[in-house]
């Protein structure tokens, strides 16, 4: 320990060496006898925080015991004995980490900070390990006691409840993960895909074709992949291709650093293939892929298929954009500041993304209250949870609802949830007439079939995308669409979301053979943060 109190074993006997202050001997005494008894000044005082010797004696006995490897010892300091011990066991055990030299920094109060020198070692070969924590004294509820505030944190930073470490071969062999034209792609380069690349790993490291590593890792308590920490032999990784763009991925990576909360997903439409996905959030979920919320006035893109499908109205039919709709009692409004037009069509209330239009016209005959659902299902194949893209996704859902719900749904809110990976597909389907499944592997690889759906009919895909277009270019989109050259078309949406004073903002659009779709929670409107994002990784794409 770097306080210049070292312990050496002579004849069978604990002898304590002390150099410097060495304000611990008491402790590290204690410590390493099993008794567990804490300084005089914790026996006599049994009520408030633990003061700076107390702090000091108990942090320095506990890492006397951690470093001897004495467990149940080093547990006995903490105020959960139980789960410290169980977990400083497997560090020396199952982990393989030895030698271990603390360095206790200046206490902060009750805190105090300390790095980690260890080695870890397995099958011959041995690493330097190396990391700093903290851990927090306490008084003991029932014992008066100073104690070390129990957390996994405090044996590595990184461990959560129910974690553990573990050193030995990895799981699955490393992956070389390559993008569609061989480039190579790592966490270093494009952060965001760190979980996915973990994924892919559990996932196709058996089938990529290489060898295991030996690692120390973080085993959790959920099903989700080990993380690694620290390799000591790399072993033979295997080279697995994808579908992604380099250069489109690097362009949605810095596009959604600009905002906070925010995920986007592009795609081929002519094949399916995903060509990026990037998140920016601070709890590492993969929400471009995963994410179920209310996907806002995008929606619209299906609830107009669903129209047109359906013989209510076309692209230069009716669709009169009023104040106010009332649905079943509910009321319903457009963004503040829309003028109302009683002679809108269908493409100008779509470009202006006019919910009154929308909400009106879903008590047309013969629509009903499993008009949208059939549509999303059967035509976009969404919401039927058979969507396999290599990694983990969320198809969407799109339930059959009654009363105000049923024009809820109609315009992105309600009780639909999608992602910007549906919402991308949903493009592609709406601009080619076909649902390809998106997928981020080739199925070739596992040979697992991809999801069918019928797609939509010529005549009502060529509306959908004319409308897109226009909403690019003179409707609520062209802002952020504006300096994008070739075909072009979008669709804004905002999603209110109970409990937030500001919507979730949402956008999806076209170029070319690319479909983007991202979104910004509580980043306002479609325009404002998705909308950009999109377009960056729309110029990219094209």
């Amino acid at each position: 320990m770097g306080k210049g109190v070292k312990v050496a074993v002579v004849g069978g006997v604990f002898a304590v060496m002390v150099g410097g202050a060495g304000y611990g001997a008491y402790n590290i005494v204690s410590a390493l006898n099993g008794s567990g008894g804490g300084s005089s000044a914790a026996e006599t005082r049994t009520s408030g925080p633990p003061d700076k010797d107390e702090v000091r004696e108990t942090a320095d006995a506990f890492f006397g015991a951690w470093e001897q490897g004495q467990a149940t010892t080093a547990a006995s300091y903490t105020n959960n004995a139980q789960d410290a011990g169980a977990l400083l066991a497997a560090y020396g055990e199952e982990a393989r980490i030895g030698r271990v030299d603390i360095t206790p920094g200046a206490p902060r109060g009750t805190t105090v900070p300390f790095t980690v020198k260890a080695a870890v070692s397995a099958d011959g070969v041995s690493e330097p390990l190396r990391y700093t924590s903290t851990l927090t004294v306490v008084r003991g509820q029932t014992t008066g006691r100073a104690l070390v505030d129990w957390k996994p944190s405090v044996v590595h930073p990184d461990l959560k409840e129910g974690d553990t470490l573990v050193t030995g071969e990895s799981a699955q062999p490393p992956i070389e993960a390559v993008d569609r034209d061989g480039t190579v792609l790592t966490r270093e380069k494009y952060p965001s895909l760190g979980p996915v690349l973990d994924t892919l790993r559990e996932k196709y490291g058996a089938k990529a074709g290489g060898s295991p590593a030996v690692e120390l890792s973080i085993r959790h308590a959920t099903d989700e992949a080990d993380t690694p920490l620290l390799t000591l032999d790399k072993g033979e990784p295997g080279k697995l291709r994808t579908t992604l763009s380099a250069g489109v991925q690097a362009a949605a990576e810095k596009a959604v650093k600009d905002y906070p909360e925010s995920s986007v997903v592009a795609l081929k439409p002519s094949t399916g293939e995903v060509l990026a996905v990037a998140n920016n959030r601070g709890d590492g979920f993969n929400a471009a892929f995963q994410g179920q919320v209310a996907p806002g006035s995008t929606m619209k893109i299906i609830t107009a298929a669903m129209l047109i499908d359906n013989g209510v109205t076309s692209m230069n039919g009716p669709a009169p954009c009023t104040d106010t709709a009332t649905w079943q009692s509910q009321t319903f409004k457009n963004l503040t500041g829309m003028e109302p037009n009683e002679g809108a069509t269908l493409a100008n209330s779509f470009l202006r993304s006019c919910n009154t239009a929308f909400i009106k016209l879903i008590d047309e005959k013969p629509i009903d209250d499993s008009s949208l659902t059939r549509e999303a299902q059967e035509r976009f194949g969404l919401g039927r949870d058979d969507w396999k893209t290599g990694i983990a996704s969320f198809d969407g859902s799109v339930p059959a609802s009654g009363g105000p719900d049923r024009a809820a749904n109609a315009i992105g809110q309600g009780q639909v949830q999608m992602n910007p990976l549906n919402m991308a597909s949903v493009t592609a389907t709406a601009i080619t007439g076909a649902f390809r499944q998106p997928y981020l592997v080739s199925p070739e690889l596992d040979g697992r079939p991809l999801a069918q759906a019928k797609g939509l009919p010529a005549e009502t895909s060529a509306q959908l995308k004319e409308m897109m277009r226009l909403t690019a270019t003179q409707g609520t989109a062209q802002k952020a669409m504006s300096g994008l050259d070739g075909d072009i078309g979008a669709k804004t949406g905002s999603a209110e979301v109970d409990g937030n004073a500001t919507s979730d903002s949402w956008f999806t659009g076209f170029r070319g053979d690319v479909a983007a779709a991202a979104m910004a929670q509580q980043g306002g409107h479609g325009g404002d943060a998705a909308g950009p994002i999109v377009a960056a990784v729309l110029r990219a794409g094209g």
